[in-house]
């Protein structure tokens, strides 16, 4: 990363390479991001900065500039073509992404062919005319479908994927004490542990959650996602040595609207939020590597990739459909490096970028999980304990609040008594929700309105603990 931004301003005569190794130097002596050391330096301002951090994808012009062969673009023309029947050049170029022009120079390769007729207009310009696929056409682009059944967005060559992860990373995302807050409002969590957080998050390096279930470890870790600032710019698919590979899933990204305009930037690339992408128990090692479809012929992305720039969780670390260590041993590289490898069916290997905040939540010990090193490599372990006294009733509260159930203190208090300490059972911020839950259940059941009382209290801790 450091490289790539001081290039880029090399490139734009804003240092010279003097003044980035003097940055560097300060950098490796005093901390920090390198281009705060370049501001302190007197290098650049505050403004440089921000623009390397605000570029956009640039509208291609020509086919040199999409990055793809010719070829492929006409190929991917005529399995569009096929699939729509009748189509125009702007409604084709709406679904390869690709800007009409260059959908124009492709219908007209295939009309030179013969392999597209023009079967009706409703104007004089090319833009209205009705288009078809010939029956030379359909048979040529049915064989293509054979080969390879993508046909969706045009992709975006690997190479301009990686700079723009680069330029978008993660490292470069600013938080402040407030916006944390701000973010954490909605949840009880303790100063302390939002003292800790916010530096974590702000690092963009990787974060340990462990302490008892039940607590709020998956909370705080989705809460993360809503800190990072900014948004991302992510292609629909790539192109790398050949193999087309898709990215952007509407399951794992939230697109938004550019501030000037999506017609303004290479309809490729998609505008997102920053990633947030959550695996659980049914993570495997297979699911860090791009999965082929034999039918389609194309791959899509590995969760890491389609977390780059954003944020990972590894929710409930541990009890994955691997050994911790195993799992751990595919990590260490991606941690260290800020890469990874993936491997394409025909086994190439490829190098892919590792930027992302990766967050690991448990609730086993994490000393019986991963040896000494590899918690070494966490810069930042943040215990999630159970709540004090002060904090659960505050949950309980707003959890009534939350389901118009009137609060009273004298019924916590016997909740607090007769059942916590009596049973000698520990706080849980869970249990708040799960108690007041059986009581609305009971209520709805009994078509009655639910209310906190002695009884409901006791029926609702009979139904949920175990007595042993």
């Amino acid at each position: 990363m450091n490289i790539l931004f001081g290039e880029r301003l090399i490139q734009k005569n804003r240092i010279t390479e003097e003044q980035l190794q003097k940055a560097l130097e300060r950098q490796r002596l005093q901390g920090g991001r390198l281009g705060h050391n370049m501001v302190a330096l007197g290098y650049v301002s505050e403004e440089d900065i921000d623009s390397f951090f605000r570029v956009h994808p640039e509208i291609p012009e020509t086919v040199e500039d999409t990055g793809l062969e010719f070829s492929f673009i006409v190929d991917l023309v005529m399995k569009h073509a096929l699939n729509m029947g009748e189509f125009t050049i702007p409604a084709l170029g709406a679904r390869i992404k690709l800007p009409n022009p260059l959908v124009d120079e492709a219908i007209e390769r295939l009309r030179k062919n013969r392999m597209v007729s023009v079967i009706g207009a409703d104007g004089l310009s090319k833009l209205s005319y009705r288009l078809t696929l010939t029956d030379v056409g359909i048979k040529r682009a049915s064989d293509l479908l054979d080969v390879c059944r993508y046909s969706g967005p045009a992709p975006v060559p690997f190479d301009k994927y990686r700079s723009m992860v680069e330029i978008q990373t993660i490292k470069s995302i600013l938080v402040d004490p407030e916006s944390v807050k701000n973010a954490f409002s909605d949840i009880i969590v303790s100063e302390r542990i939002l003292s800790r957080l916010g530096p974590a998050i702000s690092s963009g390096k990787e974060l340990f959650l462990y302490g008892p279930s039940g607590n709020g470890k998956t909370t705080i870790a989705e809460t993360i996602g809503s800190v990072l600032p900014g948004t991302i710019y992510m292609p629909y698919a790539v192109m790398a040595e050949g193999e087309i590979i898709t990215i952007y899933d509407r399951s794992n990204h939230v697109s938004v609207e550019p501030e000037h305009g999506a017609n303004a930037v290479d309809q490729r690339w998609v505008l997102v939020k920053r990633p947030v992408v959550m695996v659980g128990g049914e993570m495997n090692l297979k699911s860090l590597d791009i999965d082929f479809n034999p039918i389609s012929k194309f791959y899509e992305a590995p969760l890491q990739m389609k977390a780059n720039n954003g944020l990972f969780i590894v929710d409930d670390f541990g009890r994955q459909q691997v050994d911790p260590q195993v799992l751990l041993n595919r990590w260490i590289v991606p941690l260290e490096r800020r890469i990874d490898f993936i491997t394409f069916h025909t086994g190439m290997k490829i190098e892919i970028p590792f930027d992302q905040l990766v967050v690991f939540s448990t609730n086993l010990e994490p000393r019986h999980l991963v040896d000494e090193a590899f918690l070494r490599r966490i810069r930042y372990k943040i215990n999630i304990d159970h709540p004090e006294l002060s904090e659960y009733r505050e949950i309980f509260q707003r959890v009534c609040d939350a389901n118009g159930i009137a609060f009273d203190s004298e019924v916590f208090d016997y909740l607090i008594e007769s059942f916590y300490h009596q049973k000698n059972v520990k706080l849980n911020s869970c249990h708040c929700r799960d108690l007041l839950e059986s009581i609305i259940d009971d209520a709805h059941y009994l078509g009655v309105k639910p209310e906190l009382t002695k009884k409901t209290i006791s029926d609702a801790w009979e139904s949920y603990f175990v007595e042993m």
